[in-house]
């Protein structure tokens, strides 16, 4: 009874020291570089909280655009971008991922599209949130397009009835270009990519600079604009 009782205390400790380096992990995140500004609306669009992360309601009525944000990246930090793209005809969802971890709430798209009509549902993502983001698209068929930013599918989704389009800088030091290349092969016919010239891994947020990234040759707001105006011209094609 003893050596079961010491067996338990070991596996009860070894466990606690697990919780405590994951929560350790996830407590350190970048935080959005401005979060009030993050949560004002403009002339053109309306900025509010749901239940699953925020909502940017722009003039557009026909089309919307899901976005899951990156890897230990607080969601606000991605505000402006969406904003941006909101105000061009796109209304956009932003989803919370527990612990700033799209891994955790790959299928929340679901939900959003579930609570909503839209015509055209769109879904996008950065770095990881890409990558779930496609992971979602390979078990859900009610997509139009598949977005990604500095990211590429794992997943072979080669047979989705939907258009795709990477977008990423080319001073990004931090996404796997070679796994950009290789997951060409598994997404759909009408694949599209563009590379920012001069852009690199974070500035598609806004939450200052990430460890290991290149230095970007842009400012962050025209890398936005940038890529917010090709994802509208992705969506309106």
């Amino acid at each position: 009874m003893k050596k079961q009782v010491k067996i338990l205390i070991i596996i009860a400790a070894a466990l606690g020291v697990l919780a405590a380096a994951f929560f350790i992990y996830v407590g350190d995140y970048y935080r959005a570089a401005d979060r009030e500004n993050a949560l004002a609306g403009t002339d053109l669009v309306s900025v509010s909280e749901t239940g699953f992360g925020y909502f940017f309601d722009g003039p557009g009525e026909d089309a919307a655009v899901i976005f899951y944000p990156g890897a230990k990246v607080e969601d606000l930090a991605y505000a402006e971008l969406l904003k941006d793209v909101a105000a061009g005809g796109a209304d956009c969802f932003l989803v919370h991922m527990p612990f700033n971890l799209a891994f955790f709430g790959m299928n929340k798209a679901g939900d959003v599209m579930a609570a909503y009509d839209y015509d055209k549902w769109y879904l996008a993502g950065h770095s990881l949130g890409g990558a779930m983001a496609a992971e979602f698209a390979a078990k859900n068929g009610d997509l139009d397009g598949l977005i990604f930013l500095a990211a590429y599918s794992a997943a072979d989704i080669s047979e989705g009835d939907f258009r795709t389009l990477s977008i990423y800088g080319s001073e990004d030091k931090v996404v796997n270009t070679e796994k950009i290349e290789a997951g060409r092969e598994l997404v759909p016919s009408g694949y599209e990519e563009f590379i920012i010239d001069g852009g690199n891994h974070a500035n598609f947020g806004d939450y200052g600079e990430q460890r290991g990234d290149g230095e970007a040759k842009v400012s962050a707001e025209k890398q936005r604009e940038i890529t917010a105006n090709k994802i509208l011209e992705f969506i309106k094609r």
